[in-house]
């Protein structure tokens, strides 16, 4: 009998962690409980500890993803590379402890110069199909590829510099050709590449470079640090594509059911109009506080406050949430236990047992007690006059002093 290696995501459940990943089984929850998920599916972590051992897929995992794709496109009513009205996914990684900034993901795969014209075709918006194939090429390259991001962010700002363009959503569609195609040229005529036109080859390929990223150096570093074993594996999540940049009633973010510095119960996080989920990470643009979608998109705004609510009721627990916004359409793409403080930890653990959703008994369990440790370093008084030159997210639970380093590779080497 043949082992199963894909699951859509609506034959899963949050239980299924060891096989699905927590990005893959949470999915599977939201779907089940009714919240707005793009359709997809999971390759289990299976499949990848397979491909860990033998450098090679297990020989019946192709078909059935295959498969399974087909089903998505039946669901959506889109074909993989189709002309007239394509299909274009989303690749994950998701390991069953979360793995921030560890693992890799590529966005709107499945354009080449056919789809191209299909998704213009069916979006009437010919800036927005440029500016997700320009993000495609360099997020392919960067995760399938092994090409640096920093190569194409250099061309990228060289362009905007040429048309004295400040803001990247001022960019014209023409401006994102040139963009497309430098890309292109670079990959050909500095490392002989022709980028791949294929969809079902990208998809192999964006397959293969999430299983092989379960043993970067980074992610290996990280579980070392975490505790996490090397056996578990990382799951694939195929997901059909929902776009937060489709302009003004589009967005992408990610929030907190409550903050995750002082623990107190108020939704705290930040979103970009018309951006895709990288945007917000990667300090292109300023994003807005969650807050503000009450002017900007408030429909959207009271929906997501209600599917905030809901999921950390269901879970019992605080969680950490992804979503989209497509043309005023709330989509949710991650739930997960969030990550907290101490100070946070402590505070929710007794809020929630005050609200009646844990026991004492689980409010004690949910603090770790290596944590409290954490609890007894020294702070700056906030209290205190300050001459703040800079704010920023804190990397340390308490005050620190030294020099500043901005990439994991300087920080290993200054430590030995």
């Amino acid at each position: 009998m043949l082992i199963k290696y894909v699951y859509a995501f609506e034959e899963g459940k949050a239980e299924m962690k060891d096989l699905l990943g927590g990005k893959g089984a949470n999915l599977a929850e939201m779907t089940n409980i009714g919240l707005p998920v793009p359709q997809g599916f999971t390759i289990t972590t299976e499949a990848c500890n397979f491909y860990s051992e033998k450098n090679n897929f297990p020989e019946s995992l192709e078909k059935e993803y295959l498969d399974y794709l087909k089903k998505l496109e039946d669901k959506t009513g889109k074909k993989f590379g189709d002309e007239e009205n394509p299909l274009l996914v989303s690749v994950r990684s998701g390991a069953k402890f979360s793995m921030p900034g560890m693992m890799d993901t590529v966005l709107n795969l499945g354009l080449n110069q056919k789809s191209l014209v299909g998704l213009i075709k069916q979006t009437g918006n010919e800036r927005f199909v440029y500016d997700a194939y320009r993000r495609f090429i360099s997020m392919f390259s960067n995760i399938v590829l092994n090409v640096k991001m920093e190569n194409f962010e250099k061309i990228f700002h060289r362009i905007k510099e040429k048309y004295n363009v400040e803001l990247d959503t001022d960019l014209s569609t023409e401006n994102l050709k040139e963009i497309s195609e430098e890309y292109k040229l670079y990959l050909k005529d500095y490392h002989n590449i022709e980028f791949e036109e294929e969809p079902y080859k990208q998809l192999k390929m964006a397959i293969e470079a999430v299983f092989k990223s379960w043993n970067s150096p980074r992610a290996k570093i990280y579980r070392q640090y975490e505790k996490i074993s090397d056996s578990l594996g990382t799951a694939v999540n195929i997901q059909s594509m929902v776009f937060g940049n489709m302009g003004d009633t589009s967005a992408t973010g990610v929030a907190f059911t409550r903050n995750a510095s002082t623990g107190e119960k108020v939704l705290y996080g930040e979103y970009l109009i018309n951006a895709q989920g990288e945007d917000v990470v990667a300090g292109l643009r300023t994003p807005n506080k969650i807050q503000d979608m009450k002017n900007t998109l408030p429909e959207v705004y009271e929906q997501f406050v209600e599917t905030a609510k809901k999921l950390e009721n269901h879970y019992r627990d605080m969680q950490d949430l992804e979503f989209t916004v497509e043309k005023n359409k709330l989509y949710m793409l991650q739930t997960r236990n969030a990550k907290r403080t101490i100070q946070a930890s402590i505070k929710v653990a007794v809020d929630m047992v005050n609200e009646g959703i844990i026991t004492k008994k689980e409010a004690m369990k949910r603090v770790e007690p290596i944590k409290l440790n954490n609890l007894l370093h020294r702070q700056i008084d906030a209290e205190s006059e300050l001459n703040i030159i800079a704010k920023g997210l804190p990397a340390s639970p308490g005050a620190a002093s030294g020099m500043a380093i901005f990439d994991a590779d300087t920080a290993e080497k200054a430590q030995q």
